[in-house]
């Protein structure tokens, strides 16, 4: 696949550099308990990995975008109403792609998708959805970062802009934090940020005053966390992290006030991990049954039915559709 085939020396050099992962210690903050539940849509898009997919408040529903399957690169946009999944007939809608990121942006009252790859090309066009009509608009701005794969987009949970940081050109990993304007990519001058990456694992919450971003792949070992106010990027020094991971995925899930994690690549098996966090902390939760392995899966807290949902992905050449809630118990 993609992800893989394009940087998988990167991932050789950054499992050689990744800290070892030890237990949990007994006196580590209260672990939730949650555990996964396969759902059972009437109908389903069909399987995929690495599509665009977030929650749109206007709407109401989750809305996923593109990916790669069977059927080569897709441009087909769904929405997930917490029951039912269903395809949008827009007149209008972004090229194919897959390894795109999209995000809620507060201000506009719009969705921003950006990049991705098209079998020839990385792309680096800027597309809005408007979720009260659910149509695709080129936002055709004046300035934008490198056409890229795998960054991440991510609601500042400061202005509630939509912030955009990394990503693979091609040849090189990138660092710069952007901030969408409503109209306009604005390159923020930050005398901190993280080391240079793609494919990590990335999530925002207003509520938590906080993004957060873990490893992925990079030229510079990208093992570690970094949070994100708004203003400023810090490294974190948690006692544990989870195993080093790329095109995994996050969201915060407020019933637990935590950013929950699953599954992902590491150059060998795929993944089905869960894990946490929280209150500067990593923790893994252990789930009495959990989605297969795989990587480059959607994943998006839904409010209307309170539970972080997950679909599709990819574990080798075997690609998913189905669909998975994160429920606490």
């Amino acid at each position: 696949m993609l992800n893989r085939s394009r940087a998988l020396a990167s991932v050789i050099a950054i499992l050689a550099l990744a800290t070892a992962i030890l237990p949990l210690s007994a006196a580590a903050i209260e672990t939730p308990t949650v555990n996964w539940m396969q759902l059972s849509p009437t109908k389903s898009p069909s399987a995929r990995s690495s599509p665009a997919m977030t929650y749109d408040p206007v709407s109401k529903k989750i809305v996923m975008f593109g990916g790669f399957g069977l059927s080569g690169y897709l441009n087909d946009t769904w929405t997930f109403d917490g029951t039912t999944w269903t395809k949008l007939q827009a007149s209008t809608a972004p090229p194919v792609r897959t390894a795109a990121s999209i995000g809620w942006d507060k201000p506009s009252g719009k969705l921003i998708l950006f990049c991705g790859y098209n079998g020839f090309n990385d792309l680096g066009d800027t597309w809005s959805f408007d979720g009260s009509t659910s149509t695709w608009s080129n936002a055709n701005p004046a300035h934008s970062p490198k056409a890229v794969t795998g960054p991440a987009l991510f609601t500042d949970p400061l202005n509630g802009h939509v912030d955009n940081y990394g990503g693979f050109d091609g040849n090189f990993y990138q660092l710069i934090t952007y901030q969408w304007t409503g109209t306009d990519w604005k390159k923020l001058q930050l005398t901190t940020t993280p080391y240079a990456r793609a494919f990590m694992v990335a999530a925002s919450s207003a509520a938590a005053k906080s993004a957060v971003v873990f490893d992925g792949l990079g030229d510079v070992n990208p093992y570690n966390t970094w949070t994100w106010d708004g203003t400023t990027w810090t490294m974190q020094s948690p006692a544990v992290q989870p195993p080093s991971r790329y095109s995994s995925n996050a969201a915060y899930d407020p019933p637990i006030h935590a950013f929950v994690v699953f599954g992902g690549g590491d150059g060998g098996p795929d993944l089905n991990d869960t894990w946490a966090w929280v209150n500067n902390s990593w923790q893994q939760l252990i789930t009495a049954q959990s989605p297969p392995p795989r990587e480059g899966h959607g994943m998006a807290y839904d409010p209307a039915i309170g539970h972080v949902i997950v679909f599709g992905g990819q574990q080798g050449n075997t690609f998913y559709n189905d669909t998975w809630e994160l429920t606490p118990h």
